[in-house]
């Protein structure tokens, strides 16, 4: 296929590099004084892949999206609204959209395949790629599993099969409520592990997974999605790259952030703590773990208090 990632970040590129290493033709596209365009438009590289011969890269959004089969976007959540309007004013409409990215909307708690539907796209050629792994392991040669959904199980279908290696398995999702909000929320689960780490409370990280996933797995429901699916890829099956990992963003940032060090890289958990905030209390779900990381961050609450007063709570049944 040929196909544009739109997004020069680390996961934009490593996009650019895993489709392009495995025969598709690929262009990427970025801000033209964009410090990720930059980098890899004067070196052909950045610390996390070299970019293959055959990529073209661009500025140039009608260029880059010109006669496509598949448009990719990685960018970060908040940018999204932004990225996707200016998209719809030069794509064509049918080529279909894949959203690999993981994040809420942190003023609407909107999920990122409904603003892509708010900003014009048809629902039915929307798609999101989601799931475990490290672009470190990846080129490296380790594989993983990963899940594509969307609203148009024949889409999801067309994708994953299109998509698939021997490095990155795809599966078929059929439940993007779920799969969207698990993906968003275990990012926050791995600051909270960050911070358990970072203060010396790395045993509790056991009942932070098992507790989190049923959080989340409760707000999956009320939104209407199936509650499983905080168990599959989306989420419990991403909480080794995320909660235990030395690559992963957000635990390092909860690290961080209880030991007072400053952190200058991306933590998506950051801003959808709030959004997960604003959802629990829409739709009237209890989310616990996710509100003191809220209340840790935008609260400044302590976190050694915030974290004994959540684990020392009264006694009740386990699977509430």
């Amino acid at each position: 296929m040929k196909i544009a990632v739109l997004g020069c970040g680390r996961w934009g590129s490593f996009i650019t590099w895993y489709l392009s290493t495995f025969g598709h033709d690929v262009v990427e596209w970025g801000r033209e004084d964009g410090k990720s365009f930059l980098e890899l438009k004067t070196t052909g590289k950045n610390q996390y892949v070299k970019l293959n011969s055959n990529v073209k890269l661009t500025s140039n959004l009608v260029e880059a999206v010109n006669g496509v089969d598949l448009i990719i976007v990685s960018v970060l959540s908040q940018s999204l609204r932004q990225v996707l309007t200016e998209l719809y004013s030069v794509s064509d409409k049918n080529v279909p959209l894949l959203l690999c990215m993981k994040g809420l909307e942190t003023e609407t708690g909107k999920r990122l395949s409904e603003i892509a539907v708010e900003c014009g796209f048809n629902e039915n050629n929307v798609a999101v790629w989601l799931g475990p792994g490290h672009i470190q392991e990846f080129t490296n040669g380790k594989p993983n599993c990963m899940v594509i959904d969307s609203a148009n199980y024949d889409l999801t279908v067309r994708l994953a099969d299109s998509l698939r290696t021997n490095l990155i398995r795809f599966y078929y999702g059929d439940d993007l409520i779920g799969n969207e909000i698990g993906a968003a929320s275990k990012n926050v689960i791995g600051i909270a592990a960050g911070m358990l780490d970072g203060g010396g409370y790395t045993a509790l990280k056991g009942s932070l997974m098992a507790r989190g996933a049923r959080e989340i797995s409760r707000l999956i429901k009320k939104m209407g999605g199936n509650e499983l699916s905080a168990y599959g890829l989306c989420h419990l099956g991403d909480y080794e790259t995320t909660l235990f990992s030395d690559y992963s963003h957000n635990r390092a940032y909860g690290i961080a952030y209880v030991k007072g060090d400053k952190f200058i890289k991306s933590a998506e958990g950051v801003a959808t703590c709030k959004a997960l905030k604003l959802l629990g209390e829409k739709y009237g779900e209890e989310l616990p773990i996710c509100n003191a990381v809220y209340n840790i961050i935008y609260n400044k609450k302590d976190p050694k208090e915030t974290f004994d007063g959540l684990f020392g709570r009264s006694s009740r049944k386990e699977f509430q």
